[in-house]
């Protein structure tokens, strides 16, 4: 055996083992392991360089999960049948990973940095997502590279009333709410979920329930470095420092950037500002300042700015722009502001601005998901677009980042909790472009779809807000601040980014990432509690634009008819080759769609005017209904043979007309009766064992009188 192979096995909780494998595969990564839960299996591996380019003060960190077909038995799709880029939902894991990993790095460490997750073998109902922040943590455990982890993460959720720790697919369609969570042994670092407008109180039992199980994983972690004897990492040094520059940094523009922090002016002009001083302090050091000492001047100057900020919010509980730390800024919001579209609305709150529009569609515009573990339709489709423009920057439009995927999917988790149910027949698509943006654009996003879709008249369950809190914290005093509605300074400068959405009854969804160490409970209830009363604020100044959704779809809006008929009719509607229901689609100018569910034929009926959908519905009632013994109707004669003749009653049913029941007299041969293409009134008399028609037109003729009746002479 060419390798030393090193497990960890622990439990769940309930029975349920996951293992911890390395040494046996990539053993040339500088750490590698296979993270084994029933039948699901991820390699993890990550790989660092040694040494860290020149004029970096980041952490150049890439993570990648993604999904082997062959871990389902499956062949890719399209036309290179194999594994192309990254799907959204695989983007989505990635980033859930990204965000657990990156603040555990230490800050001064600058390699570039790779960690790459595989399905390789999947269980239907084991989902991968809840072990791929477990599987990338162990794998950098068990190399020599610097960090403050382990961390791991967890699936929370509520099924049957009862929080249960990674439950199974099957299970989670029943869940009331659902969490992904990820944390150390002493704090949480991230959560991302969805909930059925729970509470705020209810969501902190299932944060802290979910960092039980984290402990135990992180300790599984611990155990198994000790075991592959990776507790000491590497040295690096990433970073020179200058401490007489720092200081002259801060003594020399530490009080000009408090007092421009303090002022209240807008972004750009305090961005300016900001700019101006340290291109002032630049220019003290002189033309013949190295490149390393301007690059540190640069670097300290933020720490200026860091502290400045932060301290002015500490010491006198005052903002970037002048606010205190619940207000939240001026909201304006309007809808049907496009006249094409089927609904739309602009929200704008302080300089943040989203113009989001709704468009209705039919079945055939539902999104094919052709993914390794997920596969099949979604009708609803959320889409968000974030133009440099909106920064005022300049930038190239290289498509969609995992950012906008990313808080695009924040937004649908939120909406899609207040769609109705199998009442809407429309595939939604929903896109917000960010005109402006200084904090939080994917919240405005929640509040101007929810506004397009009552603008739309889309019969949501409740209205919709979101809001971004943001923290500032001293380890050394204890002091601490929690902020509503921060703008993007206050982002990048804090110490968390928590989104919350939800209606009047509850939370719905929510993203937090934490960049400290020691977030306690008591904080994090305090800032659920304060995010509740902005979202109640915001949800007021939305329902003054419009409280309820319209009535009806806009009159340019399409329509759709949906009809639920026997699936034995379904083949009689689709034809051979698909020749009636195409026809009926040329002759109507609606668009038909048919799928069996729970042993019915569905039909969606779809069409930008009411007379198509009539006409096909009439059709296809023509044709799906059964005939009636006793019910009179208009056929054609179809065949004419020497016993009679068959006459179409309904689109493919034909009946025998027998000779003998054309008229009272009688024929002795059907010669000049009736012609194929005759239109005759018949009366359905009887549907015999084999389903056979037996009709008449005799029945509906009046009776001659018998010869004893005939009136006499």
């Amino acid at each position: 055996m060419s390798y030393n192979l090193i497990s960890k096995k622990f439990d769940l909780g309930d029975g349920r083992m996951i293992e911890i494998e390395t040494g046996k595969l990539a053993k040339q990564a500088d750490g590698s392991v296979v993270v084994r839960m029933g039948d699901t299996m991820l390699l993890a591996t990550v790989v660092s360089t040694v040494g860290a380019k020149a004029g970096v003060d980041f952490l150049p960190l890439s993570v990648d999960y993604q999904e082997k077909y062959a871990s389902t038995g499956r062949i890719p799709g399209g036309f290179l049948r194999r594994e192309a880029r990254l799907s959204d939902y695989e983007v989505l894991i990635s980033r859930l990973v990204d965000r657990a990993l990156r603040p555990m790095f230490p800050e001064d460490y600058h390699s570039d940095t790779q960690v790459m997750i595989s399905l390789i073998s999947a269980d239907k109902n084991i989902m991968p997502d809840c072990l791929a922040g477990l599987a990338a943590s162990a794998a950098i455990a068990v190399s020599d590279i610097p960090f403050n982890g382990p961390i791991s993460e967890v699936r929370v959720a509520k099924i049957d009333g009862k929080l249960v720790i990674n439950p199974y697919l099957d299970d989670l369609q029943r869940a009331t709410m659902e969490f992904l969570v990820a944390g150390t042994e002493q704090d949480i670092v991230m959560v991302e979920g969805e909930a059925d407008e729970i509470s705020e109180i209810e969501m902190v039992e299932a944060i802290e329930f979910a960092h039980k199980a984290i402990i135990i994983q992180v300790q599984a972690q611990k155990e198994l470095a000790e075991m592959v004897g990776k507790t000491v990492k590497r040295s690096y040094n990433h970073e020179n420092n200058n401490p007489e520059l720092r200081e002259r940094a801060f003594s020399e523009t530490y009080d000009q950037v408090y007092a421009i922090a303090k002022s209240g002016s807008s972004k750009h002009e305090r961005t300016q500002k900001f700019a101006e001083i340290q291109e002032l302090f630049m220019a003290k050091l002189g033309d013949d300042a190295s490149d390393d000492t301007k690059f540190l001047a640069k670097k300290y100057f933020h720490d200026v700015q860091y502290d400045a900020v932060r301290n002015l919010v500490l010491d006198e509980g005052i903002r970037l722009d002048g606010r205190d730390s619940r207000t939240v800024r001026p909201i304006w919001s309007e809808i049907s502001y496009l006249p094409s579209a089927h609904g739309s609305a602009i929200f704008t709150r302080g300089e943040t601005q989203s113009l989001t529009t709704v468009t209705l569609g039919a079945k055939s515009d539902e999104q094919l998901i052709d993914g390794a573990f997920f596969n099949g339709y979604q009708k609803f489709l959320l889409h968000y677009n974030f133009p440099a423009f909106s920064t005022g920057e300049v930038r190239p439009n290289r498509g969609v980042g995992r950012r906008e995927i990313g808080h695009g999917n924040l937004a649908m988790r939120s909406l899609k909790k207040v769609l109705p149910g199998d009442e809407n027949p429309y595939t939604i698509r929903i896109v917000s472009d960010i005109l402006e943006s200084n904090g939080s654009s994917s919240m405005a996003t929640v509040c101007a779809a929810t506004l397009a879709l009552m603008d739309a008249g889309i019969k949501i369950k409740a209205p919709v807000s979101g809001i971004a809190m943001g923290l500032i914290s001293d380890e050394k005093t204890g002091k601490y601040a929690i902020l509503s509605d921060i703008l993007g300074d206050e982002d990048h400068l804090g110490d968390m980014d928590f989104k919350v959405t939800g209606t009047e009854k509850g939370i719905v969804a929510c993203q937090m990432d934490l960049k400290i160490n020691g977030l306690k409970w008591e904080v994090l209830t305090a800032a659920l509690k304060q995010a509740n009363e902005a979202r109640l604020h915001i949800l007021n100044e939305m329902k003054k634009t419009i409280d309820a959704p319209r009535e009806d779809y806009k009159p340019h809006a399409p329509r759709i008819v949906t009809l639920k008929i026997d699936k034995e009719f379904i083949g009689a509607i689709i034809g051979p080759g698909g020749k009636i229901i195409q026809e009926m689609q040329r002759e109507t100018g609606a668009t038909i769609a048919i799928e069996e569910k729970d042993n019915l034929g569905i039909i969606q009926i779809f069409a930008d005017n009411k007379e198509a959908i009539d006409k096909a519905v009439s059709r296809i009632k023509a044709i799906a209904s059964k005939p009636e013994v006793g019910e009179i109707y208009q056929g054609k004669v179809k065949t004419i043979m020497p016993f009679g003749a068959f006459v179409e009653i309904m689109p493919g049913k034909d009946g025998l007309l027998h000779i003998s029941e054309i008229d009272w007299k009688r024929y002795e041969s059907m010669d000049g009766v009736l012609n194929v293409g005759d239109t005759v009134e018949v009366k359905l008399l009887e549907v015999d064992k084999q389903g056979k028609l037996k009709l008449s037109r005799k029945a509906l003729l009046p009776r001659p009188p018998r010869p004893e009746e005939a009136p006499k002479q």
